[in-house]
């Protein structure tokens, strides 16, 4: 089945189901079956709408993960000057968020959503019993 047009509410061969579905219809769309030789017109439909959570802004004191590459030397001797700590089992730099925002480094940012796995003095938290 082959996709020929991809049309928005208003455009021509739009207009009757836009009177019939409102503000309800998203898309039309126009698809040719090549084995029956047949055109199907399909609607898309907006069925609910509700407020979707942006994402949570970090906070300038929250500690976050930043991956940096082994042979990225100066960008972790740069994160070392601004307090960020190695955290070895996570395998990222552990750092606050104002200073990565600094760095410039918001697009290499990972949330530590378990604060236990947060470093302490460059050392992780493990928990169980090591033999």
């Amino acid at each position: 089945m082959l996709l020929c047009k991809k049309l928005k509410p208003g455009q021509p061969g739009t207009r009757q189901l836009l009177a019939q579905y409102g503000q309800r219809l998203f898309c039309v769309r126009y698809r040719y079956d090549t084995q029956t030789g047949k055109r199907l017109k399909t609607v898309e439909l907006v069925v609910e709408e509700s407020p979707w959570p942006a994402p949570a802004r970090s906070s300038a004191e929250e500690i976050v993960g930043v991956r940096v590459s082994l042979p990225e030397v100066d960008l972790q001797r740069r994160l070392k000057q601004a307090g960020g700590r190695w955290n070895p089992s996570r395998k990222l730099w552990e750092v606050s968020y104002q200073a990565a925002v600094a760095l410039k480094l918001t697009n290499r940012l990972e949330r530590l959503r378990d604060p236990k796995n947060v470093s302490d003095n460059g050392k992780a938290n493990v928990s169980g019993n090591r033999k």
